[in-house]
């Protein structure tokens, strides 16, 4: 294959990296331009006139880059794979890079927003260098690229999650997070090399000939072990998901979003590829009738604590963000039921629910944003009186914590009603209605946090130490960014079909 070729496939990532560089060279061109007009003129340019121009400048040719890869990825061939899986372009693969660069955008429009982000060519450049790594995760069933995909990811969130130096506990959300995203890369890397040790191969297709013709071995357990592990703390699984109430809470907002909804969306699809695909001959069972010993009971007690552990500790918070960073918790576990369940229609019901989860949490933060730009802060009484002041928000934010709750006729009622329809049919004499049950009775407490931020937004008067939110100074662009998720929830919650159909459809 030519490099002409190679560069035809790679195309989009190709074009978001050179957006990244550009983004930086006007964030540079623009510092050094304020500061040479502060040394020329007698009265320096305060932050706000100096940089707002080359802020604009950067978000524009973040967002105009990351539409410009989504166009690349409409023309990519339908089929084709390079270097035994290392770069694989699919249906599925081209849909959910378009899904993770939509949610790149949405994040650069939060970005744009950020009046404490210093440096918005830099920060911009990290986003867009994340997505890249979101990227190479979808679109490869190679497990060491896999782990590049992951790396590039992990340490632009880190940066992302530590880049407030105005506040300190950003430094603490970076520093935490990268402390246990480490330790997840190493259990990730020494359980690829388990399962390359025993089957000579780092290729899912050929892990799965490998295990399918040789009975498990308990080196290739451990590996498969090792390698749930590493996953479980990306997707911030109990009992490995200590590192999220800190780093949602410290982290700048945005870079809260994102990690909450594309690292997580990328993270579900390639962990769906290496347990359906590359580890699917040693499934097991989690029925309660019939277990046995596999990956799927692994998943399927992770699920259970996610789901108990996040919903009974959501229950104490006062803040919205740590309510928040403990509720994906337990969505993360109503995620794996499909990846238990197995199967074409279990994995896309997982697919479904973390793109609607995804598309949620980012307008979820996005109204945070708005109420901690105008109040000084985001706990549940900075949103008391919201709807007073700001209907079309408070709105939105019901919108967001409905469908979060899985109430009718939202896109995270039908997410999770596939969920449950998925595990319920799998089998015999229906062997995961303990999981289901599970699940269902965490909803219903999740009712009831979600409850509390609305009772502050709709039902609680304005707090009388909190300054009052200014409907007119919030910036525009976020207030638009939030009202067009908030309609896409409730459009694919209307017509849940377009979108469950499309995941269906592109499925191998």
């Amino acid at each position: 294959m030519s490099y002409l070729e190679l560069l035809k496939l790679a195309f989009p990532e190709v074009i978001v990296v050179i957006s990244a560089l550009v983004v930086l060279a006007i964030g540079l061109i623009s510092r050094q331009g304020t500061a040479v007009a502060g040394v020329s003129s007698a009265k320096p340019p305060t932050r706000a006139t100096g940089t707002a121009a080359g802020a604009d400048w950067c978000s524009l040719g973040a967002a105009l880059g990351v539409v410009i890869a989504i166009a690349a990825v409409l023309m990519l061939p339908r089929n084709a794979s390079l270097f035994g899986g290392m770069l694989v372009i699919t249906p599925l693969t081209s849909l959910f890079k378009i899904i993770c660069l939509v949610l790149a955008f949405f994040t650069v429009c939060l970005a744009r927003s950020e009046k404490s982000l210093r440096h918005p060519g830099e920060y911009l450049a990290i986003i867009l260098f994340a997505t890249v790594g979101l990227m190479l995760l979808v679109g490869s069933e190679e497990l060491l690229m896999i782990f590049i995909g992951l790396e590039l990811l992990g340490l632009s969130l880190y940066v992302m999650a530590a880049f407030d130096k105005t506040d300190v506990r950003s430094a603490e959300a970076g520093l935490k997070y990268f402390l246990f995203g480490s330790t997840s890369s190493a259990f990730t890397l020494f359980g690829i090399s388990l399962i390359y040790g025993m089957s000579g191969s780092t290729g899912l297709a050929a892990i799965s000939e490998k295990l399918a013709a040789a009975p498990a071995q308990p080196l290739v357990a451990t590996g498969i072990i090792m390698t749930l592990i590493g996953f479980a703390f990306k997707i911030a699984a109990a009992p490995f998901h200590l590192w999220a109430p800190d780093a949602y809470q410290g982290a700048p907002i945005p870079s809260a979003a994102f990690i909450a909804s594309g690292s997580k969306v990328a993270s579900f699809v390639v962990l769906g590829k290496i347990v359906l695909v590359g580890f699917g001959p040693v499934h097991g069972s989690s029925a309660w009738h019939a277990m046995a010993a596999g990956w799927s009971p692994i998943l399927a007690v992770l699920a259970a604590l996610s789901i108990l552990i996040g919903n009974l500790v959501a229950l104490a918070q006062t803040n919205v963000r740590r309510l928040l960073a403990y509720s994906a918790v337990a969505h993360a576990g109503y995620t794996l039921l499909g990846l238990v369940a197995g199967g074409r229609d279990g994995f896309s019901a997982t697919l479904f629910y973390a793109t609607v989860y995804a598309l949620t949490l980012v307008g979820a933060f996005g109204v945070v944003a708005v109420v901690r730009s105008e109040t000084g802060g985001d706990d549940v009484k900075n949103f008391s009186g919201l709807a007073a002041q700001a209907p079309l928000l408070a709105a939105c934010m019901a919108i967001f914590m409905f469908s979060l709750a899985g109430i009718p006729p939202l896109a995270g009622f039908f997410g999770k009603f596939y969920l449950f329809s998925a595990a319920l049919r799998v089998g015999g004499n229906h062997g995961l209605l303990w999981l289901v049950g599970l699940a269902l009775f965490g909803s219903f407490v999740s009712l009831y946090y979600y409850l509390i931020v609305l009772k502050a937004i709709f039902i609680d008067p304005p707090s009388g130490t909190a300054p009052v939110l200014d409907h007119v100074s919030s910036d525009l662009l976020q207030r638009i960014t939030v009202t067009v998720l908030a309609a896409a929830i409730l459009f694919f919650g209307i017509m849940p079909d377009i979108l469950a159909s499309r995941i269906l459809a592109a499925m191998p």
